[in-house]
């Protein structure tokens, strides 16, 4: 080799972010002895000669250490962050040599050793930098700790082509003028931004490469990319792949931007294949340069780190009091599949008739389906996306991949097209069952996964081999991925692992005192679902799914007739359509509803008038509403009797705790912001924090979130507002996020919401902030009999702000007021505050958006 062309060079001063204390060089030597110098930023330690920690950060192509400056400036005192330049690259020597994958690892072997770092390591890598910094990794295990990556891969998943921005520029005709004699690669890295970065930092990331002499490197590090096998870089790059499946005691954590056209979420589930124990983020609407469209992610990454260092057991599941595993959740259903095989399992609506599938059927369907499933491929642990209507093959196909093994992930309408496309891309699934016209969604949206249509599953169900049952999954496997519904946010997905399931199901039993006898009508359509595992009969009323307010009391009426019904489940929404229609009824659809002895309203806040219409409705039922949440379900319960008894209080009685549940405020500060410890005490608002066996095992792929909502382990914080009163029980206040942030103090909506709605002529009400937090005015929007919008007159005004309790700033009417797909009846206040801001601030027309 020859000595450099250019040598190394200390970045320009004024780099927006970038302290230039940090940049020195640094030499090496080749293994020929030549010598190397590179520029390398570099924090050194505070007030001690040998660090706790070190964390090496390796770029990718074409960026350089700039990418990790906001890591360098949040690092602790006593942990050394090093961020490289590669040589060739950034501000370190033009060597004029191709330097491939494997140099490259052995060239940052040699700069650690001459930097003298000797561990314990985390290596931070993105891009092209992944694969060097696990090379690094895996022969320097004795000094490693912990591996990062962002938006990286180790492997070209097999069934899929490489980037077309990696095939185009790295094709042969134009990878010198894409990436060398052009900056067009260069500047393509930081245009992949949304929203686009500052144009200062834009200027920081192509410093280093101002003409094509400097960008050499940029094309030989794309030509060095082997996607054929015949390449000089395959071998080793392949040893990669293979070699961080060795890594499962080494702590791992992926941070994610799904976003990315090159490194897409199926780079993320291959490394997942390999790492499985990994912890992973996936920052929506973050793209390439993920550490840059995502402003959280330094924090949650150094959250992690401050984790690693504190060890396993700071953090250890404090959960409630051990209780025995849950019986398999098929059990029941071969129960009563042996006992009453002729007895109807599920009934539904179809084509204006009601089909009826007995436990025998739906069993021997269930084992045919896993078999056949299993043929198909479909594995222990794999993720099954199924997209369903509501009703018999539904329960068959989630029965059948629980049978086997598999985890279901379910999604609905409620989501909508794009909800569900981020639902399922993010998941990772490896299998798609769905009616024909989900698949037909599923090809336009290009989702990865073996497709399975339902008009397939007749054939499926015959191709396995009979007899063949597999053991029943462990109640610590995955069994479902389910989502929140987006009301406050991206929805969530929430893993449930077979014993949460299970003891979901086992509380359910316990208290509401559900045996055989009984049957369930699902107007909440997911509750079906947990029919069999009840060993209960479940039926679905002819509704449309997706909106609970076409659910009408005759339907309703049908339904339960057809199962001779003992218990109802369903949404407020779904309430108030039933009542609003029930004048309607014929005698004998009115006299169906005597056969109901229990009436569940949950989703969403129940108004005491909704459950005593209910009441007189079902005249034989207890009318009661269950307090939950989809990480959580039931966590509270009451009776409307109770809520008589109760009267009038500053938000929605929920009850008491059930068995086993635990529930914890942690108070809101002036800021909003739930920052107070787990209290028991009466009357003071904060966030709920509840802690019970059957809450959710985790949110999927959304580390940061699950650390935040577990912060203290073994609690759940539910995003939730509320108080304890005197006698311990929990009365709702409505959403954290929604809390409004006075002069005086935090306001919880949901209680002044009450009062206004009790005001003649209005039918629903909104209590939103306007304004900086900390200061913000209290505005009550309103939806009235009159069916305007604007601002409200004196009249309206003043009785607003003598019934409301709180300082009222202003009163607006508005037609309807926006509520989620799901339960149509959460409101999204916080586009409400927004409008209202807007309108009083003459910035639009009165006009809804």
């Amino acid at each position: 080799m020859t000595p450099g062309i250019e040598p190394a060079v200390l970045p320009p001063a004024g780099l927006p972010g970038l302290d230039p204390a940090w940049s020195r060089l640094v030499s090496t030597r080749d293994a020929d002895g030549v010598l190397r110098t590179w520029h390398v930023l570099d924090t050194g330690v505070t007030g001690t000669e040998d660090p706790a920690l070190t964390l090496v950060c390796v770029h990718g192509n074409p960026t350089w250490s700039y990418l990790w400056r906001r890591v360098l400036a949040a690092a602790p005192g006593d942990v050394r962050v090093v961020a490289v330049d590669h040589l060739d690259m950034g501000f370190s020597e033009r060597t004029g040599t191709v330097r491939r994958l494997a140099q490259r690892i052995d060239d940052l072997a040699r700069l650690t050793d001459a930097l003298g770092i000797t561990g314990p390591v985390v290596t931070v890598a993105h891009d092209w930098g992944g694969p060097i910094s696990l090379g690094w990794a895996l022969a320097h295990r004795d000094q490693l700790r912990g591996v990062v990556l962002l938006n990286t891969a180790v492997h070209q998943p097999e069934g899929s082509p490489a980037p077309a921005a990696i095939r185009l520029a790295r094709s042969s005709p134009l990878l010198r003028l894409n990436t060398v004699s052009t900056p067009t690669f260069v500047r393509a890295t930081t245009a992949l931004s949304r929203p686009a970065l500052p144009r200062g930092v834009v200027k920081a990331f192509a410093a280093p490469y101002a003409g094509a002499a400097r960008r050499e490197a940029v094309g030989t590090f794309v030509a060095d990319i082997p996607l054929e096998p015949e390449h000089p870089s395959a071998g080793t790059l392949d040893a990669i792949a293979e070699g961080v499946r060795d890594l499962g005691e080494v702590p791992v954590l992926l941070l994610w931007g799904p976003g990315d056209p090159v490194f897409s979420d199926r780079y993320l589930v291959d490394l997942l294949d390999r790492m499985p124990h990994a912890d992973v983020h996936r920052y929506e609407g973050a793209r390439h340069l993920v550490s840059e469209d995502a402003p959280a992610l330094v924090d949650d990454l150094w959250t992690w780190v401050a984790d690693l260092r504190r060890g396993p057991s700071a953090l250890a599941e404090a959960g409630p009091a051990a209780v025995s595993e849950p019986e398999p959740l098929c059990s029941a259903l071969e129960r009563r599949a042996a006992t009453t095989p002729d007895l109807v399992a599920v009934a539904e609506m179809v084509d204006g008739r009601w089909r009826e599938v007995t436990w025998g059927t739906l069993a021997g369907r269930v084992d045919a389906l896993g078999s056949g499933l299993r043929a198909r491929g479909v594995r222990r642990g794999d993720r099954v996306a199924v997209l369903i209507t509501p009703g018999a093959d539904l329960i068959a196909v989630i029965y059948a991949c629980w049978r086997i093994g598999a985890s279901v992930v379910v999604t609905d309408a409620g989501l909508g097209v794009r909800g569900i496309h981020r639902a399922l891309r993010g998941a990772g699934v490896r299998h798609i069952i769905g009616i024909p016209k989900a698949m037909a969604l599923v090809r336009v949206l290009g989702l990865p996964g073996r497709r399975i249509a339902t008009t397939e599953l007749a054939g499926i169900a015959r191709i396995g081999a009979p007899g063949h049952v597999p053991a029943p999954p462990a109640p610590g496997d995955e069994a479902v991925v389910v989502f929140t519904s987006g009301s406050t946010g991206p929805a969530k997905g929430v893993v449930y692992r077979h014993r949460q399931v299970g003891r979901t199901r086992d509380l359910l039993r316990a208290h509401y005192a559900i045996t055989d006898a009984d049957s369930l009508v699902a107007a909440f359509a997911p509750w079906a679902v947990l029919g069999p595992a009840l060993g209960i009969a479940s039926v679905l009323p002819d509704m449309d799914v997706t909106s609970p307010r076409t659910l009408k009391a005759a339907a309703l009426a049908d339904a339960v007739a057809t199962v001779h019904g003992t218990l109802l489940w369903a949404s407020p929404a779904a309430f108030g359509s039933v009542l609003s229609s029930a004048g309607d009824l014929t005698d004998t659809q009115r006299a169906a509803f005597g056969s109901l002895r229990l009436v569940l309203g949950a989703g969403a806040p129940v108004s005491a008038a909704l459950l005593h219409g209910m009441a007189r409705l079902c005249p034989s039922a207890q009318v009661r509403t269950p307090y939950g949440m989809t990480e959580a379900l039931p966590v509270t319960d009451v009776t409307i009797d109770e809520i008589v008894a109760a009267g009038p209080g500053d938000g929605v009685l929920v009850g008491r705790p059930l068995p086993g549940v635990e529930v914890r405020i942690s108070a809101v500060d002036d800021t909003g912001a739930a920052s107070g410890g787990l209290s028991d005490d009466s009357d003071v608002l904060g966030e709920i924090v509840v802690r019970a066996a059957h809450t959710k095992d985790h949110y999927d792929r959304l580390w940061a979130t699950e650390r935040a909502s577990t912060r203290e382990p073994g609690w759940h914080r539910t995003g939730d507002v509320g108080h304890l009163d005197v006698t311990g029980r929990l009365w709702i206040g409505g959403r954290l996020a929604h809390v409004v942030t006075t002069s005086a103090g935090p306001i919880a909506p949901v209680g002044v919401e009450q009062r206004v709605e009790g005001l003649a002529g209005v039918r629903s009400a909104a209590c939103v902030g306007v304004g900086p937090a900390g200061t913000q005015q209290v505005v009550v929007i309103v939806v009235t009999d009159r069916h305007v919008e604007g601002p409200a007159d004196l009249e309206l005004l003043d009785r607003v702000r003598a019934c409301a309790r709180v300082p009222v700033a202003a009163v607006i009417e508005r037609r309807e007021l926006p509520v989620d797909i799901r339960h149509n009846s959460k409101v999204d206040r916080s586009a409400l505050a927004v409008w209202a801001d807007e309108l009083l601030a003459g910035r639009h027309g009165s006009e809804s958006r």
